[in-house]
């Protein structure tokens, strides 16, 4: 790797202060996501469009881990997948681009996009029924949570179609025998809602191991809890989730 990664100075006088910001907030993104044990080694992707006029978004570059990401070392590509600014010269996860591009690219308001391959992730996603309404954290996705079939490896352009479609206007994903993926208009939004779907998906398979006869809430619970989240998102609690948060990343308390 190249120790131009190293200048930041060098950097922070080519780009504006909100690119700035964004840059700190999606590496604490990834620190959080290293912390909480949601990685797969060099893979999966986080991505935050940066603040201004023109379609960029910043990305991981493709061999760091996710504790390795600092600010000066994200990627910022366009929506087409052409590199603007690569201080590593490891370039990108092409699965990455596909993914992320697409949901950018269809979805003005979804700002950033986080996906990931854990073990409660991957492994709800390879069940029949999907997550089930099982758990208050699950109550959160009530009738708010896409599915997208499995179609391999995310390398082909004529996906990002589908993902799109069966993302719709929702702003969580389950990718089926494959992962999660969260969206939001924040950083601090798509986090909250990342946390939610993993603590939701973690608690399922928990469930099920016990092997006694799970309660599903009716339809009228799950949505009466779903909607009283939807306020929270509507008066921005995810920030308070998300300060604490870093505050405890600060003092490395997780």
């Amino acid at each position: 790797m190249s120790t131009a990664i190293l200048d930041i100075s060098a950097l922070r006088q080519r780009i504006s202060e909100g690119e700035w910001q964004a840059r700190v907030k999606l590496a604490q993104a990834y620190h959080l996501a290293a912390k909480l044990r949601w990685t797969d080694h060099i893979y999966t992707h986080f991505s935050l469009r940066v603040p201004g006029e023109k379609p960029h978004f910043l990305i991981n570059a493709y061999g760091q881990t996710f504790d390795e990401i600092q600010p000066e070392t994200l990627v910022k590509i366009d929506i087409d997948g052409n590199i603007i600014d690569d201080p590593t010269g490891l370039g990108i996860n092409p699965a990455g681009f596909v993914i992320h591009s697409a949901i950018h690219r269809a979805r003005p308001d979804a700002h950033a996009v986080l996906h990931t391959h854990t073990a409660a992730g991957i492994g709800v996603s390879a069940q029949k029924h999907g997550l089930l309404m099982i758990s208050q954290h699950s109550t959160r996705f009530h009738q708010r949570l896409g599915y997208h079939d499995y179609e391999g490896i995310a390398l082909d352009l004529d996906e990002q179609q589908r993902i799109v479609a069966d993302l719709g206007t929702r702003n969580a994903l389950i990718l089926r025998n494959h992962g999660l993926l969260t969206s939001g208009g924040s950083i601090e939004e798509a986090f909250y809602n990342l946390y939610y779907l993993e603590r939701a998906c973690q608690a399922q398979l928990a469930a099920q191991a016990g092997g006694a006869e799970l309660i599903i809430l009716p339809d009228a619970v799950a949505e009466k809890a779903a909607q009283a989240f939807d306020n929270s998102i509507r008066n921005q609690k995810y920030l308070l989730h998300w300060d604490a948060y870093i505050r405890q990343l600060n003092r490395n308390a997780l």
